[in-house]
């Protein structure tokens, strides 16, 4: 940890607490600030809450009062996912105070070179292979994950020496709060519409994609998805040196031609070979593959570590095989889009799709021709009838509905034959059953494990 001054003494305020929070006070504090915790909730019951008073930091709880911003405060330290349009936040830009994120307070602090990854979809997934890659018999050091991945980078970035790597998933809610942050190599993996609750337009959630260079020079890499425009276009303006990654032509980073996976004139492995189904993993690969080559990371055992690699829990994670079916839990896949890139990595004639949860007010339209030549569904939750209809439209003949996903994996089993995969991807949120997304596919792998305590 770099033994930083220029927050002792200086008084600031950190607004939201959840995990971000707590390690953002905790460092401040541990820096010589004078922090002030601002929460909407009440923290009486509040564990982290009572720990951070126990430490000596000022916890106000119950709501967000404006005049606490008459406390003449230097800088605020946000909650990614609280909006600027946050009264409080509103009065402090009317302020002129400075308002940043905790990864720049990690960026800060880290001795360790940081890898920035971020995208619309395949960051977790990508940020994950990267850190089994990196970490494959390295000399030293190791390869450490933190962001949005759910382990906050201020905490970690405490930790780290020159020897290793902070790597980091970066979503557009923290990459708006940045001023100063640099990654030595960082990667947009694709760029959709998403978040448009939250910024607003494409433009501007592109905008905040894209804010992962801003620091950036000549001496640090920037990786961009050859297939998309728009990155073409953005690549004009940074300093960065821009490699691209590519499923269809040659590029200086890896790409694939005629099934075979490339880094510049170097073959890395069958695309084939991968563990991962779908033409979306095959871009993950190549995202991590450029990187690990970056950081000097040999060809073999590139392959052999992806290969092997089965996935982050929830998004495309093989589960399991019973009687040669295979199990495939995406209950990340909250929305159309991320269903439709689920199924483009497998045989629909061989695929029994479990989808629904929580009725939004959508049709899924969009997601008829994707349900086309599927073996089977099976719907459950709020728009169980919603999502029947689209099977009905797509031609699928054999549609069933379940009380949840538990006991939709054993209808979906029973309709199955040796070589099919029952894949959960529900293109709805789970809230209607479900707690959150995890759980839900925590029940799909429940309803797994019963079936083969019961063969």
């Amino acid at each position: 940890m770099k033994n930083i001054k220029n927050y002792e003494n200086k008084k600031v305020l950190v607004l939201g607490l959840a995990r971000s929070g707590v390690s953002a006070a905790k460092l401040l504090n541990k820096l010589g600030a004078l922090v002030t915790v601002n929460d909407a909730q009440p923290i009486d019951d509040n564990k982290a809450a009572l720990a951070l008073i126990d430490e000596g930091v000022r916890v106000i709880g119950g709501g967000h009062p404006l005049e606490l911003l008459d406390e003449a405060f230097e800088l605020i330290v946000k909650n990614p996912g609280i909006p600027y349009t946050n009264p409080m936040l509103v009065k402090a830009m009317e302020k002129n105070i400075p308002i940043v994120v905790e990864v720049e307070l990690a960026y800060e602090i880290s001795e360790a070179p940081i890898v920035g990854i971020t995208g619309t979809n395949g960051k977790t997934t990508v940020t994950t292979m990267v850190g089994e890659l990196l970490n494959v018999n390295r000399p030293q050091g190791k390869a450490i994950l933190s962001g949005n991945i759910g382990y906050p980078a201020s905490s970690l970035a405490q930790e780290v020496t020159k020897e290793d790597t902070l790597v980091m998933e970066l979503s557009s809610f923290q990459l708006m709060g940045l001023k100063t942050f640099r990654p030595k190599i960082a990667a947009i993996i694709n760029t959709f519409e998403a978040h448009l609750d939250f910024h607003g337009t494409r433009k501007e959630y592109v905008k905040a994609k894209w804010n992962i260079q801003n620091n950036m020079s000549a001496d640090d890499i920037l990786i961009l998805n050859d297939k998309q425009e728009e990155a073409h276009e953005l690549a004009e303006f940074t300093k960065a040196k821009v490699v691209f990654f590519s499923t269809t032509r040659k590029t200086e980073g890896a790409y694939t031609i005629d099934g075979k996976i490339f880094y510049q004139e170097e073959e890395i492995m069958n695309a084939d070979e991968l563990s991962l189904p779908g033409e979306h993993n095959l871009e993950n690969a190549l995202v991590a593959i450029t990187i690990a080559k970056l950081s000097g990371v040999k060809n073999e055992d590139i392959r052999t570590t992806l290969m092997h690699f089965h996935g982050v829990a929830h998004r495309t994670q093989f589960v399991g095989e019973l009687n040669n079916r295979r199990f495939f839990n995406d209950s990340k896949a909250t929305n159309i889009l991320a269903t439709q890139m689920a199924l483009s990595g497998f045989d629909n004639a061989q695929t029994i799709l479990m989808a629904g949860g929580l009725d939004r007010g959508n049709s899924f339209d969009e997601l008829v021709n994707d349900l086309k030549g599927l073996k089977a569904m099976v719907v459950f939750g709020e728009t169980a009838q919603k999502m029947k209809e689209a099977g009905i439209q797509a031609g699928v003949s054999t549609i069933k509905e379940a009380l949840d996903v538990k006991t939709g994996v054993k209808i979906a089993f029973e309709l199955s034959k040796e070589g099919d995969t029952i894949l959960l991807s529900p293109a709805n949120a789970s809230w209607d059953q479900y707690e959150n997304f995890e759980a839900r596919g925590d029940a799909f792998v429940v309803g797994f494990k019963k079936l083969k305590e019961g063969n």
